[in-house]
């Protein structure tokens, strides 16, 4: 098991190896595993990546997120034009319906409200806007609309566990409420926990998903 100190510096060299963000202005401590990032970057993008980087480093059981974004002057827009953006990424996005969707810009930040069918959907409304010029975060509370026939959900969610080789199913239990499901159990790393989120959110009839799989 390695140290905070040993783990620290683990995280400090995935952030320093990934091109696609420039580390220099990211702080990094970690405590029993949960790692805290601070600092600033200059996009959206740069801030996602960071998380996606850390959570890839063996013994990362936590993150605790906490970096600024901070635009440079040409990076700026107004939240009329990134809203207007916005609007048309999601039109010519063909995994996302075009209907329900409303869009929010405060302050650079936008915020997803409205109704899908399905949690890709809802997943890609948002996959690409924090890549656009201007934007400093992105708030999806897209809603999943639920279905008449949810009462298979949680045989099913465990099958699909069955099917991945990313953990033994045999350490997650899932249990489901109508549409809302609840994971609970362990696994040995935070991609794991996320796999098994995945696997819950793409079920027919699923609402909502409480992952509360610890990282051992």
């Amino acid at each position: 098991m390695l140290s905070d100190a040993e783990l620290q510096r683990s995280v400090e060299a995935e952030l320093a190896w990934d091109p696609s963000l420039t580390a220099g202005h990211i702080g990094v401590t970690a405590r029993n595993g949960v790692v805290t990032l601070t600092g600033h970057v200059g996009t959206a993008a740069e801030k996602k990546s960071a998380e996606l980087s850390t959570r890839r480093v063996k013994g990362v059981k936590a993150i605790a997120e906490d970096i600024e974004v901070r635009l440079a002057a040409d990076m700026q827009r107004s939240d009329e034009q990134i809203a207007a953006c916005v609007l048309d990424r999601i039109f010519y996005d063909t995994s996302v319906p075009k209907d329900g969707i409303r869009v929010e810009v405060a302050g650079g930040w936008v915020t997803l409200t409205g109704q899908v069918e399905w949690f890709y959907q809802k997943k890609a409304a948002a996959a690409d806007i924090c890549r656009m010029l201007g934007v400093r975060g992105v708030t999806n509370s897209i809603a999943i609309k639920p279905t008449v026939n949810a009462g298979h959900i949680s045989d099913d969610i465990t099958h699909a566990l069955h099917r991945s080789w990313f953990f033994d199913p045999k350490t997650v239990n899932v249990t489901a409420q109508g549409g809302d499901v609840r994971l609970t159990g362990t696994v040995n790393s935070l991609e794991s926990r996320k796999a098994a989120a995945r696997a819950a959110w793409a079920a027919p009839g699923v609402t909502s998903v409480e992952n509360d799989i610890a990282v051992v």
